[in-house]
């Protein structure tokens, strides 16, 4: 039987603005030229994420053919297949990453461009777990990149922008764990203004953890990304007009950063990681690791200094290197970007 033809929904007006819309944005190999201008606009592709700080990593672990190495954030695969093209075939790349979605994706877009299973062996498991991706193997070099994939924050079904309206989920791996608009009914004021301090120094952290409180006291609820936005917005409504859509913005952008580390331990795995980080580098294996706020870059910068000064790092870098003002341009996500980088004696 004949499979009947779907045509694409149309949108409105001359762009797509719904993340469903973008269908030459979400299908890159096949509108490799669209996508392409995009990029160099200065935006990221719907459905794609553009790897930060590229040469910057590859000149630091100057990988060789041959190497064994790990790639504890797989996402999109943009820094492991450049890390694999290093290896010329030799060797092999390990690579982790919790998202059952996106990491099939990459796996086969990966497996298309000829890096298979002989080359890359994917994992499906949190990258605290590293001395279990492959046990009694040490690494020549392991890269961490700590952001959440662009595919993840432009997808609004996965509910990490507040941009788009969606469940208001936030799991990594939407398959375990407590989804975010569940974990804000668990949590009494003075947790959730703690967690909004700790977790993005949230100047508005107690207004914005009563507002959320009056909403579930008077029985309302808090379950799309919008409804979240719209409370933070509320609570922002002491501010002067003039002042007041900025503020709101960053502290939505505060906020879902803080709930989203709070529903995915993120401080607690990385804590775990950089704890058997050292275990699993060979001596004068390198690691390179990209943050993207001041919480994360404490606990490296910390961690590597504590295991230099140890003698368990021969060195580590005294200072943050950053993305170049061209790859800001490229690509706006980078801007927050810090790499931290240690050798193992």
């Amino acid at each position: 039987m004949e499979q009947e033809h779907k045509r694409r929904v149309r949108y409105k007006g001359t762009h797509p603005r719904n993340y469903r819309e973008k269908y030459k944005e979400l299908n890159p190999e096949k509108y490799q030229d669209d996508v392409e201008k995009i990029i160099q606009s200065g935006k990221t592709p719907a459905g794609m994420h553009i790897p930060i700080m590229v040469e910057e990593i590859l000149s630091f672990l100057d990988i060789q053919p041959g190497q064994v190495g790990l790639d504890a954030t797989l996402g999109y695969g943009g820094h492991t297949r450049r890390m694999l093209e290093r290896l010329q075939g030799q060797g092999h790349l390990y690579a982790t990453d919790v998202d059952p979605i996106e990491s099939e994706k990459t796996r086969a877009r990966l497996e298309a461009l000829g890096f298979g299973p002989e080359i890359l062996t994917i994992r499906r498991m949190n990258f605290a777990q590293l001395d279990q991706v492959a046990p009694g193997q040490q690494f020549d070099f392991v890269l961490a990149d700590l952001g959440v994939s662009s595919m993840q924050i432009d997808n609004p079904d996965r509910g990490f922008t507040f941009k788009q309206d969606g469940p208001l989920d936030l799991r990594l791996d939407p398959t375990a764990g407590t989804p975010a608009a569940q974990r804000l009914r668990e949590l009494d004021r003075e947790e959730l203004a703690a967690m909004l301090v700790e977790n993005a120094d949230e100047p508005y952290a107690d207004e914005i953890a009563k507002a959320i409180r009056n909403v579930f006291k008077k029985g309302g609820s808090i379950d799309t990304t919008r409804q979240l936005a719209g409370v933070v917005e509320q609570a922002l409504s002491f501010l002067p007009p003039k002042e007041r859509k900025e503020a709101v913005k960053k502290s939505c952008q505060r906020t879902f950063q803080a709930l989203r580390i709070d529903v995915n331990s993120e401080f607690e795995v990385l804590y775990a990681f950089l704890e058997k980080l050292p275990v699993v580098l060979k001596p004068g294996g390198k690691a390179a690791i990209l943050t993207f706020h001041s919480g994360e870059d404490r606990l490296v910068k910390q961690s590597f200094r504590q295991l230099q000064r140890e003698g368990i790092y021969s060195s580590a870098a005294k200072d943050v290197i950053r993305p170049s003002a061209e790859e800001c341009f490229r690509n706006p996500r980078a801007r927050s970007t810090k790499m931290r980088w240690a050798i193992r004696a």
